[in-house]
C-alpha cells in the first residue's frame, strides 16, 4: 500500500513540475498530460527492474556503462568531423542511445553467465575459505556427532549453516511431535555448542534459492555456488550429492570405517539386553552399536557374558556379530571388563 502512495505521488509531482514550467512551449494541460506519461512510464520501467535476477541487472549495468563509454569515444570523432551542428548534434544523440541501448540488452541477456560470488571473491579473498568450507545438513546437526568430530580436529575449515535449514531445525524443534521436538532442539543445542567452541568456525549464511524448493537440492546448489563438501548422514542425499557431482563427507561412513575389526574366534564380554528372533538367543551391542547374537543366551538377559564369536555378518543397516558362549556359559551381573564392553 505504500508503494502505491508513493508511486501516485510520484505521477502528481512530476506532472505539477510540468504543469507550471511548461516544457517545450506546450500548453500547461500537455505539460501535465506528459508528465504524468512520463511517471507511467517509469513506473512500468521499475515492474521490469523488480522481476530481473541480480545476475541480470548487474549484467544490464555493465552493458549500459561500457556503451556510454563507446558512445562519448564516438562522439569525440564526431566533433572533429566537417559536419553542420545540428547534424554532429543529431548524431551524437542518436549513437549515445543506440550504444546504451545495446549495452543494456547485451548485458541483461548475458547477465546469466555472471557469478556474483566469484566477483566477491575477487576483492574479500576468501576463495580459499570457502573451498575448505563444509556445508551441514540437518540430519547430521541433529546427530550431534559432527561436533565431537570437529572439536576433535578431524575435519578443518568453516561450517556453514544456511539459514533455510536453520527454519528446517526450527519447524522441527517447534513440532507438536514430542519426538521431532526433542530432535529438532537437540540439533539447536549441537549448534549453539558448535558455535561457543574455540576450535570450531560455524557461520551462519543467508543465501537461498528460490525457485528450488527442496532442502537437499538447496544444499548441493549452495555446496556448488562455495565449492564446498556437504556434511551428512543421509543415505539419499549421498546418491543425490554423487548425482550432481558434489563431494560429500558421511558420518555414517565415518562411523563405519572406525569400527572394531572383529574375528571369528576373538572374545568379548558383551551385556544381553533381549532376547533375539530365533529360539533361545540373546542380544547385546556394543559400544559403536553393533548388534551381538549370543546363542543359548535368552534366559541370561540383563547379564554379561564372556562369548567366542561365531561369524560377522555386514549387512545394508550395519554389521551384525554372532557368537556363542564358552561351554561354562560364564556371566555375572554387572559387566566384566573384557575386550569390548558395552555403554550402559
Amino acid at each position: 500500500m505504500d508503494l502505491v502512495i508513493l508511486r501516485f505521488l510520484f505521477v502528481a509531482l512530476l506532472a505539477g513540475v510540468c504543469y507550471f514550467l511548461q516544457p517545450f512551449g506546450l500548453t500547461a494541460g500537455m505539460s501535465a498530460g506528459l508528465g504524468a506519461a512520463a511517471a507511467a512510464a517509469v513506473i512500468v520501467f521499475e515492474f521490469r527492474v523488480r522481476a530481473l535476477t541480480l545476475r541480470r541487472l548487474i549484467g544490464a549495468l555493465v552493458g549500459s556503462i561500457t556503451g556510454i563509454f563507446g558512445a562519448a569515444l564516438f562522439c569525440l570523432v564526431l566533433r572533429s568531423a566537417p559536419l553542420p551542428s545540428t547534424t554532429a548534434a543529431v548524431l551524437q544523440i542518436f549513437v549515445l542511445l543506440l550504444m546504451t541501448y545495446i549495452g543494456l540488452l547485451v548485458g541483461a541477456s548475458k547477465g546469466d553467465l555472471l557469478n556474483p560470488a566469484v566477483l566477491s571473491t575477487i576483492f574479500s579473498g576468501d576463495k580459499p575459505t570457502r573451498k575448505s568450507a563444509k556445508v551441514l545438513d540437518t540430519s547430521v546437526i541433529i546427530d550431534g556427532r559432527i561436533a565431537d568430530i570437529a572439536e576433535a580436529g578431524f575435519i578443518d575449515g568453516m561450517m556453514v549453516v544456511p539459514e533455510f535449514v536453520l527454519r528446517e531445525l526450527q519447524v522441527v524443534a517447534d513440532s507438536t511431535d514430542g519426538s521431532k521436538r526433542q530432535r529438532g532442539r537437540r540439533g539447536l543445542d549441537m549448534l549453539q555448542r558448535m558455535q561457543s567452541s574455540s576450535n570450531i568456525q560455524v557461520q551462519i549464511v543467508p543465501d537461498d534459492f528460490p525457485s528450488i524448493r527442496e532442502v537437499d537440492l538447496k544444499l548441493l546448489e549452495l555446496a556448488k555456488k562455495w565449492e564446498a563438501k556437504v556434511v551428512t548422514n543421509d543415505f539419499n542425499l549421498n546418491k543425490v550429492a554423487h548425482l550432481h557431482h558434489v563431494e560429500v563427507l558421511n558420518i555414517n561412513d565415518l562411523a563405519n570405517a572406525l569400527k572394531p575389526v572383529v574375528l571369528p574366534g576373538e572374545r568379548m564380554t558383551v551385556l544381553i539386553l533381549k532376547e533375539g528372533k530365533e529360539y533361545n538367543q540373546g542380544v547385546g551391542y556394543l559400544d559403536d552399536g553393533t548388534m551381538v547374537v549370543v546363542d543359548h543366551a535368552r534366559k541370561l538377559i540383563g547379564k554379561a557374558v564372556e562369548i567366542s564369536v561365531t561369524s560377522v555378518l555386514q549387512t545394508a543397516s550395519g554389521k551384525m556379530i554372532f557368537g556363542k558362549m564358552d561351554e561354562n556359559g560364564k556371566s555375572s551381573d554387572p559387566p566384566r571388563p573384557g575386550p569390548v564392553e558395552l555403554a550402559r
